[in-house]
């Protein structure tokens, strides 16, 4: 297990506009997820999130409140199935309000070649990590429209910029969402509501320590970064804080990376 970097929450920013605020995470019961569900938390945020991962999801919201945090609202959800994403969009509505925050994490990372890849692989694949974001930005701008404005962030990738060959699938899908950022933020700005992009460096979750971290993988990391220490999903949850709160208010259609000087 790598040494992990200690983060001191009483050091870090507080966002006043983000009290009472609404936010709607994908893939939000462990990761990256996890840390941005209680990153929101407190700050005061009212959270809603999906995740298919049922046991996690439920430990996450039990943790949270015996830590004293608001209980989110959440639903197991495959988001492979857009209808059922965007019914859960609509009865985390119905129980919170119109959502001025969404936030775009799902994704999974499968290794894989493209030799081996068949058509389901592919479809598969872009129904994971491609096509929930659209859908949930659908589902969701016209509440933002009803607010008066809104914050959507989608989480990139820095592993198809650094041309990484273990998941071509993957590195398509997620390349993707800068196309999606830039495509979508002049129609979505006469309404005030904002799109960017936050790209992590490879980040110490639980998924990534167990599957994919080895010793030699390590220094390499170590080696390419130019900042020494490892990233962690608290790192990834400042950036998204900023974006979504007033004082990002003139940030739309950018792309900002968080890896440590990696890339």
């Amino acid at each position: 297990m790598p040494e992990l970097r200690p983060i001191a929450a009483e050091r870090l920013a507080s966002y006043p506009s983000l009290k009472g605020q609404r936010v709607f995470i994908t893939g939000g019961g462990s990761g990256i997820g996890a840390s941005l569900v209680q990153a929101f938390a407190r700050q005061g945020a009212h959270v809603a999130f999906v995740d298919i991962a049922e046991a996690a999801s439920r430990q996450l919201a039990d943790d949270m409140v015996a830590a004293g945090l608001p209980p989110p609202w959440w639903e197991r959800c495959d988001v492979r199935d857009i209808a059922a994403l965007q019914g859960a969009i609509r009865r985390a509505s119905d129980a919170l309000g119109d959502f001025g925050v969404l936030v775009n994490n799902v994704a999974r990372d499968d290794r894989h070649t493209m030799d081996s890849v068949t058509l389901a692989d592919w479809d598969e694949r872009m129904a994971v990590n491609q096509r929930p974001a659209f859908f949930a930005i659908q589902a969701l701008v016209p509440g933002m429209r009803r607010l008066g404005g809104g914050s959507i962030v989608n989480l990139g990738s820095s592993g198809w910029q650094l041309k990484e060959p273990g998941y071509p699938c993957y590195a398509i899908a997620k390349s993707s969402v800068n196309g999606l950022t830039r495509g979508l933020a002049a129609a979505l700005g006469p309404d005030r509501i904002r799109i960017n992009t936050v790209t992590p460096g490879w980040v110490m979750t639980e998924r990534q320590l167990t599957l994919n971290l080895t010793d030699e993988s390590e220094r390499a990391l170590r080696a390419a970064q130019c900042l020494p220490d490892l990233l962690q999903g608290e790192d990834i949850a400042r950036m998204v804080l900023f974006l979504a709160s007033d004082d990002a208010a003139m940030c739309s259609a950018q792309e900002f990376k968080v890896d440590a000087g990696w890339i």
